[in-house]
């Protein structure tokens, strides 16, 4: 499945969530199509699910509470292990991605 702007992408393949580009929507309605996506895997028959925001150069206050929400809604199955892989090059994820390991202390947080 896809989720296609002008000004990002996000896909999946497999296990892991994709996110690429600028994601600037307006609050919680807007994210909805990305929450029932990411939703979905976490649900789904898998192990491991990741997060894969390497691609992703600006996400607003309303996207990093969506990542929170799924992040608590992983923390709900203790036998799935959750993986958010972020890079260092965008200023946004060394300072806001940590913070999830504060939700989930299990998360498996992957900055390069």
């Amino acid at each position: 499945m896809e989720i296609r702007d002008e000004n990002f992408r996000i896909w999946t393949e497999k296990n892991e969530v994709f996110f690429d580009g600028i994601l600037r929507l307006a609050g919680p309605d807007a994210y909805a199509p990305i929450y029932s996506l990411a939703f979905g895997l976490l649900h789904g028959e898998h192990d491991q699910v990741t997060f894969n925001l390497t691609g992703l150069e600006f996400l607003n206050s309303s996207g990093i509470n969506l990542l929170a929400k799924l992040t608590i809604e992983a923390r709900k199955k203790p036998d799935l292990r959750l993986v958010v892989k972020g890079t260092n090059q965008f200023p946004w994820q060394t300072k806001s991605l940590p913070n999830l390991k504060k939700l989930h202390p299990l998360l498996d947080l992957r900055l390069a």
